[in-house]
């Protein structure tokens, strides 16, 4: 259930941020539940592959580099589904950052919510 609804918040997220970033399209509500799903499975098992290969640039940066990497992620994304894209490299990581940030605060949140 967890996973699901984890699913279903990206992907409204997903909506709201290409609604505002002007270089995102998303075409609707199926196509960023596909976004969501993509995502996630692009960052279970490509992301770290990634960060493996790209290990020494990350040290050397102090982390900032997996911003680098995400929207590498966010790109990759883009190319695989109909429907979402992403205009360039800069986008994607203006976008994953603001997604970022937003499903911090969101899950942040509800688990505290759900703590108490």
């Amino acid at each position: 259930m967890n996973l699901l609804l984890r699913i279903i918040v990206t992907a409204l997220l997903v909506l709201l941020i290409s609604n505002f970033l002007p270089g995102v399209i998303v075409e609707g509500f199926a196509t960023s539940l596909i976004v969501a799903i993509v995502l996630g499975l692009l960052n279970l098992f490509v992301k770290p592959v990634l960060v493996i290969f790209t290990l020494p640039v990350t040290i050397l940066t102090l982390g900032l580099f997996l911003l680098v990497i995400n929207a590498i992620i966010i790109l990759i994304c883009s190319e695989l589904v109909s429907g979402f894209r992403v205009d360039n490299f800069w986008i994607a990581l203006l976008f994953s950052v603001i997604l970022s940030v937003l499903q911090s605060v969101f899950f942040g949140i509800t688990n505290n919510k759900s703590a108490n």
